[in-house]
């Protein structure tokens, strides 16, 4: 299993690059792998909208939640997830929010 170096700490990634320990995530994961995925600069109000949204589906029901429920529920239309997240709200975000990889259409 891969590991990557982010902010002084190692975490455990698989091939993808998803976090393996969900439980390590914290605010300073997504900082650091922000630039990773093509993020300049800091995150936003808007990223953490996102990635907060996406974690605490995650943590209710076990799964990310679909494309279209993300896009509702955060009030951003899917182009304005590509310009948050430049590599899409699946590889992306749910990157940065410590998620599991998703194996439906997020």
């Amino acid at each position: 299993m891969p590991i990557i170096e982010l902010a002084g700490k190692s975490y455990d990634v698989d091939e993808d690059g998803f976090l393996q320990e969900l439980d390590k995530w914290n605010e300073e994961f997504a900082k650091a792998y922000a630039k990773e995925e093509g993020i300049e600069g800091t995150l936003t109000e808007e990223h953490w909208k996102v990635i907060n949204y996406l974690r605490n589906y995650y943590q209710q029901f076990g799964i990310a939640p679909m494309i279209r429920k993300l896009c509702k529920e955060t009030g951003f239309d899917l182009k304005k997830i590509y310009q948050l997240f430049p590599s899409g709200p699946a590889k992306g975000a749910c990157k940065l929010a410590g998620l599991a990889k998703p194996t439906g259409c997020v």
